[in-house]
């Protein structure tokens, strides 16, 4: 405890942070190591959410190696409290933002790693290993008493650096791909954060889904869209992203350029999202509310809606009640005049979790990064539980036809026809919905097929939107659904202009 007591607590811009003395490393001949330890303890609930660790790295060290340690206490309800995360940021420092000084995350998803030159550990970035302070970051999460101890141990390899390291970022479009509808999942892991699966493997569950794309969107760490390029299956396109987990709220950023990184290390109540979802869209990318109910930890959203957030991710993994919390969350936006579209991902981590579970459904141009951004800001979407299932939803009036996320531009006094086709949905039932009721409701037929059309009056929906549901017995086709789990869900379409 008594290093804890000798920390200076400062403030940058976000949530408090602590300093422990610097270790300094003296030089070294090639071939030799140097070690020193960094020890300490979390005890309190009310610890500083960041804890930097500096130390002195002399000239001719070729390789940096980190383990730690630390008891985490499993709580038996599928997660643990004390809870210590670790990175790294070399000498360009470490302030808020500067994507400069960032080198790797791991969060506590491992307890070593290393950076060269050439290569690094997943989720840390292979890049030159500059003389001057370092910093090993600690992000204690979910600190209850007793706490914990941690000891950091670090070992400078002296010697000569190897070759530069060549990223080979995914290509950003497929070649030869035209309009049409394409299936995605944009929030998954692999062993570059806390998932499982290799880059490739992560791949071939994705094609094995039926997807046309995927998204990398580790967390806090852009090391993997660095490296997608040596994966990645002729015809299938990989967005570059990040899930940005931040203590109190996760966000995906999409659609960022290869080796960008977006920072996390503050709070709502820092009032610093926009700045941040303001860097994406400036990057030409987009901003994602994820998980938004989910429970546990900073797992859920205690973010505002009104801070450049373009979507809200609806639908995250198999179909739960939290799923179901923060659909009713996104429709209450829409009745309240605050369209953000909806999409859904599997958010898959592990071969036990499937990916394409759920997935959206995009329409696009060509098969690229630029058009699903277009699409995920537009609504140009709908979701489902996997590709067995497709639809189609449309709204007209005169001679103007409009879908997921469209005006159709009506006259307040006409009537719009309100059509849903789908398939691969045995024992389902199907709602349009409006902004206070269904407006219709069928059950799937023998073959799993719905059709269902709903002449609506403009005067009395803005927008018509649809769910289709698995339901084991006869339901009222009109009647509250919100208990049986989803299949698919669709963005609205907007009856008016």
């Amino acid at each position: 405890m008594s290093d804890l007591d000798r920390r200076s607590l400062l403030r940058a811009g976000a949530a408090a942070v602590t300093v422990a003395p610097l270790l300094t490393f003296a030089p070294a001949e090639a071939g030799q190591t140097r070690t020193k330890v960094f020890k300490g303890a979390f005890r309190n609930a009310d610890t500083a959410d960041w804890h930097y660790l500096p130390f002195r790295v002399p000239r001719g060290v070729r390789k940096i190696a980190v383990r730690y340690s630390y008891h985490p206490t499993d709580t038996g309800a599928g997660f643990s409290v004390n809870v210590v995360d670790i990175g790294i940021f070399d000498p360009s420092g470490t302030d808020l933002g500067n994507a400069k000084g960032f080198r790797g995350w791991s969060g506590g998803a491992r307890r070593e790693f290393f950076l060269t030159r050439t290569r690094a550990t997943p989720g840390y970035l292979a890049g030159p290993i500059t003389p001057g302070t370092w910093h090993i970051a600690l992000g204690p999460y979910l600190i209850v008493p007793p706490g914990t101890p941690y000891k950091v141990e670090v070992t400078l390899h002296f010697g000569e650096p190897g070759p530069d390291f060549v990223p080979v970022p995914a290509p950003q479009e497929v070649p030869g791909t035209g309009p049409g509808w394409y299936r995605g999942d944009l929030h998954l892991h692999t062993v570059h954060s806390d998932g499982r699966r290799t880059q490739p493997q992560l791949q071939a569950a994705a094609l094995e889904a039926g997807l046309d794309l995927m998204g990398s969107s580790e967390h806090n760490t852009c090391s993997a869209t660095r490296t997608w390029g040596r994966h990645v299956a002729p015809g299938f396109l990989v967005v570059n992203g990040e899930e940005v987990t931040t203590r109190t709220g996760h966000w995906l950023a999409l659609g960022l350029p290869p080796g960008t990184w977006i920072d996390w290390r503050y709070r709502a109540d820092d009032g610093l999202l926009a700045q941040f979802t303001e860097q994406v869209h400036q990057l030409g990318g987009v901003a994602v509310a994820a998980h938004p109910k989910a429970a546990g930890g900073g797992n859920g959203w205690a973010y505002g809606y009104d801070d450049g957030v373009d979507a809200i991710e609806v639908w995250n993994g198999p179909w739960g009640s939290d799923d179901q919390a923060t659909v009713a969350t996104w429709h209450a936006l829409l009745v309240n005049g605050t369209y953000l579209p909806a999409i859904g991902n599997s958010d898959a981590h592990n071969d036990t979790q499937t990916v394409g579970l759920a997935q959206t459904v995009y329409h696009l141009d060509t098969l690229s990064t630029a058009a699903v951004l277009d699409a995920i800001r537009g609504g140009h979407a709908w979701i489902a539980e996997s590709s067995a299932v497709d639809l189609t939803f449309t709204a007209s009036a005169g001679e103007s036809t409009a879908g997921c996320g469209d005006h159709l531009g009506a006259a307040p006094d006409a009537t719009a026809t309100v059509k849903l086709d789908v398939t691969g949905v045995p024992g389902c039932v199907a709602q349009l919905r409006g902004p206070t009721s269904a407006l219709g409701g069928v059950l799937a037929d023998e073959t799993g097929t719905i059709t269902l059309q709903v002449d609506v009056p403009v005067a009395d929906a803005a927008f018509v939107r649809a769910e289709v549901r698995r339901t084991p017995s006869a339901v009222d086709p009109l009647g509250n659904l919100t208990a049986l789990p989803m299949v698919a869900l669709t963005n609205p379409v907007f009856l008016g202009a």
